[in-house]
């Protein structure tokens, strides 16, 4: 890209959100003042990525406080607002992770605030650009393939996802740039299809050469031996390694397990959650039945059926080959992940 994107943006007196439900037909911003503007923007994934929706509540309690000194709120008001930023997205949980570390300086006041929500979005490219970097080192290590990679890729993890330049994206990235990537191979990720709506626009962006594919291909693609690695992201990785992604991404992991092929999580140590010792204790946000029982607005379930429609799936620790972040790379196997690597 000519220049970085940039999903969310503090303008000095609120947030620009790239509307990534307008995308790819339509590169527009919502301007953000209010704390209800954030929240309905968080829930209907005009921002989405665990980093980028972390960034966006980082900067929710500059919002608030801005709106609390307009309005009149109390102390106690504007932390209560704070509280439905923090918790508008349940799975993910850099969001909680960045608010609750803003609000250490909330009695500083708003130049604090907006000091600590700007370092959180600094810090976050910079972790993408290391694990970017030592995610390309060890698949080649890993692969020892002589040519370039062949990689698959589920839901979007690249600078829409985050604060900037990417996590399982930025890997991809980073193989691109020395010329070590062949083709990357998209999963279109149902039901509201950020995988060729956005990942394949940002590849495009880049010249790197793509096919976008359906879900249900994925594993097929991969034990054709099409792929020589699956590199994703995830909401959050519990203490085990279990990780929560976007629905669809255990299928990929199982059949990664059976190619022998490596399946590389690459996330911010912000996604793990020490506190949370295994997936089944990562909430599952059920969405809308909507999104699956219609298309484009038209119905095409029958009328009396039901939609099950779970955000996201839990990978096992078991079948995540590594877990890249800005640290470098574990090699994941079933048990507690090393604290003091993650901390």
């Amino acid at each position: 890209m000519s220049q970085e994107l940039r999903a969310v943006e503090w303008t000095g007196t609120g947030l620009a959100l790239i509307d990534q439900t307008a995308l790819p037909h339509r590169t527009v911003s919502v301007e953000v003042h209010d704390v209800d503007t954030l929240v309905d923007a968080i829930r209907r994934l005009v921002v989405r990525g665990a980093p980028a929706i972390g960034a966006a509540g980082a900067y929710g309690v500059a919002i608030a406080l801005l709106q609390g000194a307009r309005e009149g709120w109390t102390p106690a008001g504007t932390r209560e607002a704070v509280a439905r930023v923090r918790e508008a997205r349940p799975t993910a949980v850099n969001l909680m992770v960045c608010v609750d570390r803003v609000m250490t300086r909330f009695d500083e006041g708003l130049d604090a605030v907006l000091a600590e929500a700007a370092a959180v979005q600094r810090e976050d490219v910079e972790a993408n650009r290391a694990m970017g970097a030592s995610g390309a080192d060890w698949l080649l290590k890993r692969v020892g393939a002589d040519r370039p990679l062949r990689i698959l890729t589920h839901c979007n993890t690249g600078a829409l996802a985050t604060a900037g330049w990417g996590t399982a994206l930025g890997v991809v990235r980073e193989l691109h740039a020395r010329g070590r990537l062949e083709v990357v191979y998209a999963d279109e990720t149902r039901p509201l299809l950020q995988g060729s709506r956005l990942t394949a626009w940002e590849l495009l962006q880049e010249g790197i050469e793509h096919f976008v594919q359906a879900d249900g291909a994925a594993a097929g693609t991969i034990l054709r031996g099409e792929v020589d690695a699956a590199v994703v992201g995830a909401d959050r990785i519990a203490a085990n390694g279990d990780t929560a992604n976007k629905v669809g991404t255990v299928g990929i992991a199982l059949a990664c397990a059976y190619a022998g092929i490596p399946f590389l999580v690459a996330a911010p140590t912000t996604t793990v959650d020490l506190a949370t010792p295994d997936g089944s204790a990562i909430h599952i946000e059920l969405r809308g039945e909507d999104e699956i029982l219609e298309w484009a607005g038209t119905r095409t379930a029958p009328a009396a059926s039901r939609g099950h429609n779970p955000a996201f799936d839990v990978t096992p620790g078991s079948l995540v080959t590594g877990l890249v972040t800005e640290r470098g790379v574990l090699e994941v196997s079933a048990g507690e992940l090393p604290a003091d690597h993650l901390r």
